[in-house]
């Protein structure tokens, strides 16, 4: 019997329009033999909070290009809580200076990936972090 696979919501929330580095996210993650919901451009976080319930997700995951990682990934918590998602592994990767990164994993975002960031790494620790 097979294991059940770790289901993982990937967004773009925001204005950015740029989203070839998430879909390529999002085939890494589906190669290394995770279930990949990729919401597409410009979700609100209610949006995503909204899917990662429906779609009862392992992880949520975002991608984030336009400078607005903070207020963003704030508003995404609040919501995520509020739906009972504070026991799922937040991760986000893109566009995010040295100086924001501790402050996204002190909002709960474990995983924080800049955008040099190896895929391989990106799998290595959601495979190590969802139970």
């Amino acid at each position: 019997m097979s294991a059940r696979k770790i289901k993982v919501l990937l967004a773009k929330p925001g204005l950015d329009g740029h989203d070839v580095g998430a879909k390529v996210v999002a085939q890494a993650l589906i190669h290394a033999g995770f279930d990949v919901t990729y919401t597409g451009l410009r979700q609100t976080p209610e949006d995503i909070a909204q899917a990662a319930r429906a779609s009862g997700a392992d992880v949520i995951g975002l991608s984030i290009l336009s400078g607005a990682h903070l207020p963003l990934c704030r508003r995404l918590r609040d919501l995520l809580i509020e739906h009972g998602l504070h026991d799922r592994l937040w991760i986000v990767g893109g566009n995010i200076p040295e100086a924001d990164r501790m402050v996204l994993r002190q909002l709960g975002y474990r995983g924080v990936f800049p955008t040099a960031s190896r895929t391989e790494e990106i799998v290595s620790f959601i495979k190590e972090n969802v139970q």
